[in-house]
């Protein structure tokens, strides 16, 4: 039979094959994915919670009781790790003045930073400053796991965050989209010095 019988151009248009199978949803701004989505993730998560966004303030603004959540999934043995941005580096400095906004960028990460202290003591839950070497690649790009699921943003000139598009990944293969983003984020990580 022909290609074309079996699989007509409208269905393989459809059907992601290879590596684009790892891209469940592409949003055009970060604010557009709906916060479902980011508490589906959280809560379905086992293993793995990353964020390495360079303010993650959002988090607490946008997911109902999120202190709690943490609180749950750290205790049911799930590893949690915030990655922040230093409020007093450089690269903060400069990106405030490239943002020029009220809420300004040492501002969300120390609104981040207060409200991880509200949490106390946690075992599994770890909190660092990317590297000052590493912090103009941090502040670029946001990669927020979860297992074997990630969101990306890698973030736009002046924008901010939420202003930046956001692709939503699951892990389908090895060195994949998803494995890449996680490495680099990763990699951030081994290098970030504890935010004490």
């Amino acid at each position: 039979m022909d290609e074309e019988m079996i699989w007509p151009q409208v269905v393989r248009d459809k059907l992601k094959t290879g590596h684009d199978r790892e891209l469940m949803h592409a949003y055009p701004y970060r604010s557009a994915c709906p916060s479902t989505v980011w508490g589906k993730l959280v809560a379905g998560a086992s293993d793995d919670l990353l964020f390495a966004g360079y303010t993650n303030y959002f988090l607490w603004l946008e997911q109902p009781n999120f202190a709690a959540t943490l609180r749950k999934k750290a205790a049911a043995g799930c590893r949690v790790r915030f990655l922040l941005g230093n409020p007093d580096g450089e690269v903060t400095r400069q990106r405030e003045a490239i943002e020029d906004t009220a809420l300004s960028v040492s501002t969300r990460i120390r609104i981040t930073l207060e409200a991880l202290a509200g949490l106390g003591e946690l075992d599994g839950l770890s909190v660092r400053f990317s590297a000052p070497l590493d912090a103009i690649n941090h502040v670029s790009l946001s990669v927020f796991r979860f297992d074997d699921q990630a969101l990306v943003t890698p973030h736009l000139a002046r924008l901010v965050g939420h202003d930046s598009p956001l692709m939503h990944l699951r892990r389908h293969e090895a060195d994949g989209m998803f494995d890449r983003f996680a490495e680099h984020a990763e990699e951030l990580w081994s290098r970030g010095t504890p935010a004490s």
